[in-house]
């Protein structure tokens, strides 16, 4: 186990170094000059002033050094835990804006990706044995994963917010609504997040239900699941091994998935207004804000790595053929 835990920690530090440093190297291949931005929001008619004033946010954001360099010191700040100033909402530290931005994201995306996980996967194996709702998840579900989630909340803003009227469609709360401990705020919170929420966790319940359930099938016909039959075993002591054993690879779609997730979420937060990372990311492009762009990158890395990381942990836990390999691998 040590050994199996020490190299997946070395590979994904190594995964780790890659991510982050094409993570550095794509926003300064964006066209557009992030000093220029920021001259333009206070531009006067003296040349010299200016001349200044570019001098001066190229010396404080180290823009003036050649790019090996630039390079070396966005490693040796990243170390001390420092992500620089942010070019558009100067001179706010891109962490404090970070921090801020990364709760709504995580209130999204955890359950949505958890809740469309378990549900998912109890709705196909139930598809798998009852012909009416195979009939009818069957096709919802294969709607519903081919639906962007940027479509899918266009239409759930539009239909349950704009035409019904449930929900609002944009922001995080009202705009009359305190921060606070209490009911009102709290209920305000929900009902700003829930369409966001559904948008995520429809898309991606309907995928993991067609996997599941088209794994149950091919588990049920295995076999194993012939012989266990043959012995006389009952129905739902051979549907629980099919059903343990078709979730493995639904684990593994769920470590591969998790980057798709996490895009999805970044564009749902773009429809919704929803002042997320991926807000934070629109902005970052449009005033060339080298330093946010790639702090929320990084968050984004770290949070997809780590996930990545405890999917296979859990895939030693549940799968007993991975701890034999193991187990045969150290003696």
């Amino acid at each position: 186990m040590r050994r199996y835990l020490a190299r997946k920690i070395l590979i994904y530090a190594l995964t780790f170094f890659v991510a982050v440093s094409v993570n550095w190297l794509i926003p300064r291949l964006m066209p557009g000059d992030p000093i220029r931005t920021m001259l333009s929001r206070g531009a006067s008619g003296d040349e010299e002033s200016m001349e200044r004033m570019r001098a001066y946010y190229e010396q404080t954001f180290g823009l003036d050094e050649p790019a090996w360099q630039q390079y070396l010191n966005f490693w040796t700040s990243l170390a001390r835990g420092d992500l620089g100033i942010s070019v558009w909402l100067f001179p706010q530290p891109v962490t404090e804006i970070l921090l801020a931005a990364v709760p709504y994201t995580l209130a999204l995306l955890l359950p949505a990706t958890l809740l469309s996980w378990v549900a998912g996967n109890r709705f196909g194996a139930f598809a798998a044995r009852s012909r009416w709702l195979d009939n009818t998840v069957l096709p919802l579900g294969y709607v519903l994963t081919a639906t962007p989630y940027m479509w899918l909340g266009i239409l759930l803003a539009w239909g349950l917010g704009i035409v019904a009227g449930w929900f609002p469609t944009a922001g995080p709360y009202g705009f009359g609504s305190i921060p606070g401990w209490n009911w009102p705020f709290i209920t305000d919170l929900v009902s700003h997040w829930f369409l966001p929420f559904a948008s995520l966790f429809l898309v991606a319940f309907g995928g993991w239900a067609i996997g599941m359930r088209n794994m149950i099938i091919y588990e049920l016909e295995a076999e194993y699941s012939t012989y266990l039959e043959a012995l006389g075993a009952p129905r739902r002591l051979v549907r629980r091994y099919a059903f343990r054993n078709a979730v493995l690879p639904q684990l593994t779609g769920l470590a591969v998935q998790l980057g798709t997730i996490v895009a999805g979420a970044l564009l749902t937060e773009i429809v919704f207004a929803y002042p997320g990372l991926g807000n934070l990311i629109l902005e970052a492009v449009n005033n060339r804000d080298f330093f946010l762009l790639q702090g929320a990158f990084l968050f984004i890395v770290i949070g997809v790595l780590i996930a990545n990381f405890i999917v296979d942990v859990i895939y030693v836990v549940v799968d007993p053929r991975t701890r034999t390999q193991m187990q045969g691998g150290a003696a």
